[in-house]
Protein backbone atom coordinates (compact mmCIF):
# COMPACT_ATOMS: atom_id res chain seq x y z
CA UNK A 1 0.00 0.00 0.00
CA UNK A 2 1.46 3.38 -0.98
CA UNK A 3 1.27 6.46 1.14
CA UNK A 4 -0.69 9.51 -0.02
CA UNK A 5 1.38 12.58 -0.85
CA UNK A 6 1.42 15.18 1.86
CA UNK A 7 -0.73 18.28 1.18
CA UNK A 8 0.97 21.60 0.68
CA UNK A 9 0.40 23.53 3.86
CA UNK A 10 2.65 26.55 3.39
CA UNK A 11 2.63 28.83 0.38
CA UNK A 12 -0.53 27.38 -1.13
CA UNK A 13 -2.14 30.80 -1.61
CA UNK A 14 1.09 32.22 -3.04
CA UNK A 15 1.40 29.44 -5.63
CA UNK A 16 -2.24 29.84 -6.70
CA UNK A 17 -1.90 33.61 -6.91
CA UNK A 18 1.12 33.32 -9.22
CA UNK A 19 -0.79 31.04 -11.57
CA UNK A 20 -3.98 33.10 -11.58
CA UNK A 21 -2.08 36.38 -11.91
CA UNK A 22 -0.35 35.06 -15.03
CA UNK A 23 -3.67 33.91 -16.47
CA UNK A 24 -5.23 37.31 -15.71
CA UNK A 25 -2.38 39.20 -17.39
CA UNK A 26 -2.63 37.05 -20.52
CA UNK A 27 -6.42 37.51 -20.70
CA UNK A 28 -6.14 41.28 -20.14
CA UNK A 29 -3.59 41.65 -22.93
CA UNK A 30 -5.69 39.50 -25.26
CA UNK A 31 -8.81 41.53 -24.45
CA UNK A 32 -7.04 44.85 -24.99
CA UNK A 33 -5.61 43.66 -28.30
CA UNK A 34 -9.02 42.43 -29.39
CA UNK A 35 -10.67 45.76 -28.59
CA UNK A 36 -7.94 47.66 -30.39
CA UNK A 37 -8.01 45.58 -33.57
CA UNK A 38 -11.73 44.79 -33.80
CA UNK A 39 -13.25 48.05 -32.55
CA UNK A 40 -10.79 50.98 -32.65
CA UNK A 41 -9.05 50.16 -35.93
CA UNK A 42 -12.37 49.34 -37.60
CA UNK A 43 -13.83 52.66 -36.43
CA UNK A 44 -10.75 54.59 -37.59
CA UNK A 45 -11.05 52.98 -41.03
CA UNK A 46 -14.73 53.96 -41.24
CA UNK A 47 -13.93 57.59 -40.34
CA UNK A 48 -11.09 57.67 -42.89
CA UNK A 49 -13.41 56.31 -45.60
CA UNK A 50 -16.09 58.88 -44.73
CA UNK A 51 -13.70 61.83 -44.91
CA UNK A 52 -12.07 60.50 -48.08
CA UNK A 53 -15.42 60.73 -49.91
CA UNK A 54 -16.92 63.70 -48.03
CA UNK A 55 -17.65 66.83 -50.09
CA UNK A 56 -18.07 69.86 -47.83
CA UNK A 57 -19.52 72.12 -50.52
CA UNK A 58 -22.10 69.53 -51.59
CA UNK A 59 -23.17 69.03 -47.97
CA UNK A 60 -23.43 72.81 -47.46
CA UNK A 61 -25.64 73.17 -50.54
CA UNK A 62 -27.86 70.31 -49.36
CA UNK A 63 -28.33 71.88 -45.92
CA UNK A 64 -28.83 75.31 -47.49
CA UNK A 65 -31.71 74.00 -49.63
CA UNK A 66 -33.25 72.34 -46.58
CA UNK A 67 -33.28 75.70 -44.78
CA UNK A 68 -31.00 74.65 -41.94
CA UNK A 69 -29.14 77.97 -41.81
CA UNK A 70 -30.74 81.20 -40.65
CA UNK A 71 -28.10 83.45 -42.19
CA UNK A 72 -28.22 81.91 -45.69
CA UNK A 73 -31.47 81.66 -47.63
CA UNK A 74 -32.03 78.71 -49.94
CA UNK A 75 -31.32 79.36 -53.62
CA UNK A 76 -34.89 78.45 -54.55
CA UNK A 77 -36.21 81.12 -52.18
CA UNK A 78 -33.70 83.87 -53.02
CA UNK A 79 -34.11 83.52 -56.77
CA UNK A 80 -30.53 82.39 -57.28
CA UNK A 81 -29.10 85.92 -57.51
CA UNK A 82 -26.50 85.50 -54.75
Amino acid sequence: MSALPRPQMRGLLNSHLKKHFAIGVVLAIAGAAGVKFFIYDWRKAKYAEFYRTYDVQKDFERMRELGVFQSVRPLSESGGDE
